[in-house]
């Protein structure tokens, strides 16, 4: 079984938990959200993305990473779908309560990449609304807020 962003379901650790995209018409956990590859394909009528070249979606996002010129970060060349319940850091606030900032029930659009120098990641993520960036350590550890903004252009 495939998803409709070509990933292959049977590899993904998430699959048990999993409803499927197609089912769920792209809401694979239930979500409130549809995950936004599913709903690019859906608008231009298609079952996968392989068939329009993406859509231009994760092009847009990669340009909108791209400009935001975070010193270290390394140029964005790809965009991952990611389950929200994989991605979804726990943060502690300045004033020492914790939060997190997406849901673990929506599929989102980012990647991970290593911070130029250092011994750091990028975690990167992006809904229809919203973008964030932000540094942590090894699986996730001590995560940092480098930017979340409310995006100027919809998916």
């Amino acid at each position: 079984m495939a998803a409709v962003c070509g990933l292959d379901c049977g590899q993904c650790e998430m699959r048990d938990n999993c409803a499927g995209c197609f089912e769920t018409e792209g809401r694979p956990f239930k979500g409130a959200g549809q995950c936004p590859v599913y709903a690019c394909c859906a608008e231009k009528g298609q079952e996968s993305c392989g068939q329009c070249g993406d859509c231009g979606l994760k092009d847009r996002l990669i340009a909108e990473f791209n400009a935001l010129g975070i010193p270290d970060m390394p140029e964005v060349t790809g965009l991952n779908t990611l389950a929200g319940s994989y991605v979804n850091l726990l943060y502690t606030l300045p004033g020492g309560q914790e939060t997190k900032f997406w849901r673990d029930d929506r599929v989102y659009l980012g990647n991970q990449l290593e911070k130029l120098g250092g011994g750091r990641c990028y975690g990167l993520l992006a809904d229809e609304t919203h973008l964030m960036v932000c540094e942590y350590g090894e699986d996730g550890a001590d995560p940092e807020i480098i930017i979340f903004k409310k995006r100027s252009v919809r998916l």
